[in-house]
């Protein structure tokens, strides 16, 4: 008869998913909320990391503007006009000066009648930092004249050159960037609040006023935007302050931009009205508003913010071709379109190619906000 096997019993505790342990790190994850986990997404994403600490440095810049311009936006240097870019040197005759720039010597070619400036070694002339030179009032209350960076005493400083009026254009595209990039947010502002609010009426009531505003968002759609813009803006009339037309520009790109945003909320709320979720809160009693706000939008807000940040491009870009167009932003208003207003003559940029450099902020931003919502709309995707 043979022996019987013996029976060995473990006496720890019985935990059912001792063999069911994740890592930390992966527990930390399914465990997060779905901010967090969009966020660690994101971060995977590193065009997308790379452009949003690129936007981040831009609006940081325009809260100091003034600071960091070297010149009032406004100043004419009416005997440098049309100067060329000047380059900022660490070394002099093989010795080491700091960063300096040296002097123009100028002259008028006359067969073309143009300018003609060159450099001057014996005029070096250094940068000052941390120091004082033009007056301005800080965001028009305070008045200051503290900059980051100062020309030479009595010399100049011309680093992206300067236009017609004899204005550094350096300073005008730091003082123009603080227009472009808020019109961008205040006309996104404008259109998310338009677009959730009819976009929400539309997809969770249904009916005669789901057709009501389809019908409304067809129409508007249904016209050639830039043709709108224009007829809009033109609207507008002459006399009106220059802080005025800001705004009414900013009224007209955020009035017509709503649809695209109102469509997708619509979408949603038509499928997310029949779960079970909403059901349920129907029957507690819970109000449309309470229904809408604190149930349904925050289950795709993620969404609404990766389509909000593709849409602020596209405004700047309608605020910069109205500009262009003489029919946005007028001076001594100045943004990046005004600033193009001086690149309208070829025999000018042909002559000056100095004149399109504010072309380059507003191709970096742009690209900048697409690759950042291409980020954020994956990062916001459940299944990816």
């Amino acid at each position: 008869m043979s022996q019987p096997i013996p029976h060995y019993v473990d006496p720890r505790p019985f935990d059912p998913q001792a063999g069911e342990r994740l890592s930390p790190e992966l527990e930390r994850y399914y465990m997060s909320s779905q901010w967090r986990m969009m966020w660690l997404k994101l971060r995977r994403h590193r065009l997308a990391v790379i452009s949003g600490a690129i936007l981040a440095a831009l609006y940081a810049m325009i809260l100091i503007a003034e600071i960091l311009a070297p010149y009032d936006p406004n100043t004419r240097h009416t005997e440098f006009i049309y100067a060329p870019p000047q380059d900022v040197r660490l070394f002099h005759e093989g010795r080491f000066v700091g960063p300096h720039v040296l002097g123009w010597e100028k002259s008028l070619d006359m067969d073309t009648l143009k300018r003609v400036y060159t450099p001057d070694p014996a005029k070096v002339e250094k940068l000052r930092f941390l120091c004082s030179g033009d007056t301005y009032r800080f965001w028009g209350l305070i008045e200051g004249s503290f900059h980051l960076v100062c020309p030479a005493e009595g010399g100049q400083f011309f680093w992206l050159g300067t236009d017609r009026l004899g204005r550094d254009m350096l300073s005008r595209m730091i003082s123009g960037a603080r227009i472009s990039l808020t019109i961008g947010v205040v006309g996104v502002a404008i259109s998310f609040v338009l677009g959730i609010a009819l976009g929400g009426l539309a997809g969770y009531y249904g009916g005669w006023v789901d057709a009501t505003i389809t019908r409304a968002i067809e129409i508007i759609r249904s016209f050639p935007k830039l043709p709108l813009f224009m007829a809009l803006s033109a609207a507008l009339p002459i006399w009106l302050p220059p802080i005025w037309v800001y705004f009414g520009i900013t009224m007209i790109v955020g009035l017509i931009d709503w649809t695209g945003l109102a469509r997708a909320v619509r979408s949603k709320l038509l499928a997310l009205r029949e779960e079970d979720f909403c059901t349920a809160a129907v029957l507690m009693g819970a109000n449309p508003r309470r229904i809408i706000g604190r149930h349904l939008l925050p289950s795709f807000m993620s969404h609404l913010v990766a389509v909000a940040t593709l849409n602020i491009p596209e405004m700047i870009l309608a605020e910069t071709a109205l500009s262009f167009l003489g029919l946005g932003l007028r001076p001594p208003v100045t943004s990046w379109g005004v600033l193009l207003t001086e690149a309208q003559n070829i025999n000018a940029v042909a002559l000056y190619p100095w004149l399109l450099l504010p072309i380059v902020p507003v191709v970096v931003t742009v690209l900048a906000f697409n690759f950042l919502g291409d980020g954020l709309r994956d990062a916001a995707d459940p299944y990816k």
